[in-house]
């Protein structure tokens, strides 16, 4: 059974940093390019940070570009994502997912709120 279990959301105040990590399991993790994504309330989703499946190459939204940063275990089966000066338009449910060819995964969510 595939799982992706983010944790480490909560919340911050304006400047802050948080650390999200997502758990993988059910799938040959280290074969798969993770990703993370935000949803805010009432906007789409938004494609944050990308991560190849060996961790050497890395791609940002310009939104939080030089302020996130995507990384990987892949002996411990975790990407995560590192947020530093965090903004109130941070604030969103965020999402790890595993993608490859027509394979497809997402996990729950975890939620970050930015605010004083």
């Amino acid at each position: 059974q595939v799982q992706l279990v983010e944790s480490g959301g909560g919340l911050v105040q304006p400047g802050g940093s948080l650390r999200l990590s997502c758990a993988a399991s059910g799938f040959t993790f280290s074969s798969y390019p993770m990703s993370w994504s935000r949803q805010a309330p009432g906007k789409e989703r938004e494609l944050v940070a990308t991560i190849t499946t060996t961790g050497g190459s890395t791609t940002y939204a310009d939104s939080v570009k030089g302020r996130f940063t995507i990384s990987r275990d892949n002996a411990k089966n975790t990407v995560y994502l590192q947020m530093n000066s965090l903004k109130p338009e941070d604030t969103a449910v965020y999402y790890c997912s595993a993608k490859r060819f027509w394979y497809e995964y997402w996990g729950q969510g975890t939620q970050v709120t930015v605010s004083s």
